[in-house]
């Protein structure tokens, strides 16, 4: 069954089932990402998010990601992620500033807050915050970064603000299986940073703000 996700993007189609999120862009998109499949820097026209069961455990993830994509009809480079979340909750926005345009899509589970240096090792758990950023702009490599790092601070901002804590009471920043996958097309000029003070930085901070919050709702 198709579930409605608005996502205004240009260039990329959004297919929304219960089972997986699909993001197709017409065109390459470079990426960096900490996602299942595909990580680090990749150049690709798919990203997945596929929908998993809470006791899912497979012993090789990537391998299985791989073989549902190819179910999927997808036969390319991808980058892919995995959440126990509904999808029916994945949440976009997107917003504009000029010559820059940038969509967030997100899927957030909280079965499994943690706070680094608090939260002992455990098995991954698919509780799982998955950020997606698209973004209609050239970002330099560092920038990409930065954009994660932007992406990330915001998150555990909005974590504290609705005092999500881990079981042994801290305040938590995240989940222990969170991801980010920052997509860009390499439109217009170059940009070195994309920090909390710069205008893609700043568009980051509202996006990933906006669709968090309502995800969490």
């Amino acid at each position: 069954m198709t579930i409605p996700l608005q996502v205004d993007f240009p260039g990329v189609i959004a297919t929304l089932s219960s089972e997986v999120l699909v993001l197709c862009s017409q065109q390459p998109l470079r990426m960096l990402s900490s996602a299942v499949v595909g990580g680090g820097f990749q150049r690709a026209r798919y990203i997945v998010n596929r929908h998993v069961r809470k006791d899912y455990c497979h012993p090789h993830p990537a391998v299985d990601l791989q073989a549902f994509a190819r179910s999927q009809g997808i036969a390319e480079a991808f980058v892919g992620l995995m959440t126990a979340v509904s999808m029916q909750k994945t949440r976009a926005i997107t917003l504009y500033d000029a010559a820059l345009t940038l969509t967030v899509v997100v899927t957030a589970g909280l079965s499994n807050p943690a706070a680094p240096g608090y939260s002992p090792p455990v098995a991954a758990l698919p509780g799982t915050i998955n950020l997606i950023l698209l973004l209609d702009a050239h970002l330099a490599s560092a920038a990409m970064v930065n954009a994660v790092m932007t992406a990330t601070e915001v998150k555990a901002q909005v974590l504290l603000e609705h005092d999500v804590r881990t079981p042994d009471g801290y305040a938590a920043t995240g989940t222990s299986t969170d991801a980010v996958v920052v997509a860009c097309t390499e439109r217009g000029e170059v940009l070195p940073y994309a920090g909390p003070v710069t205008t893609v930085g700043w568009l980051i901070g509202r996006g990933v703000r906006t669709a968090l919050a309502a995800a969490l709702a």
